[in-house]
């Protein structure tokens, strides 16, 4: 007796991929991210603010009041005291209270020091003030001194 195959009767071999391992590896990352993805944010609201505008061009007479190292203080070139400064600046500005003061501070002097000097521009009206730094000086180069507008109170 001669047997006869069809095609139909071989075993077939399944050539599919087997997904689940892959869907459930998948789905345990999803939830590793989507619980730590949170923890790695600053829960700090703040509105950055953004600027494009190029730095503005040095005035005429520009103001510039220093603090030394030794946090004595300089109107220009002038040395003046903490008392006097209000009125200084008023002979220096005209009693003009809009012009930009640029201030400059060694980079020694501590933070404490330029807020009280601040405080005192402010309370003096200055609400104008720009913090002079040095852009992209390295130790022993010399630079251009760059005014950045310190923020409004």
């Amino acid at each position: 007796m001669i047997r006869i195959r069809h095609a139909d009767e071989t075993p077939h071999e399944a050539s599919e991929i087997n997904v689940t391992p892959f869907i459930d590896v998948m789905l345990v990352l999803l939830v590793i991210f989507m619980v730590t993805a949170p923890l790695t944010t600053v829960n700090v609201p703040v509105d950055l603010p953004s600027s494009t505008e190029k730095p503005a061009p040095r005035p005429d007479n520009p103001v510039f009041l220093t603090i030394r190292a030794d946090h004595s203080l300089a109107l220009g070139e002038d040395h003046v005291t903490a008392e006097t400064l209000p009125a200084t600046l008023d002979a220096a500005t005209h009693t003009n209270k809009d012009e930009r003061i640029f201030l400059r501070a060694d980079k020694t002097v501590d933070y404490a020091t330029l807020m009280q000097i601040m405080d005192q521009l402010h309370a003096a009206g200055y609400l104008r003030v720009a913090l002079v730094t040095q852009q992209g000086q390295e130790e022993g180069q010399e630079s251009a001194s760059v005014p950045i507008q310190a923020p409004p109170p």
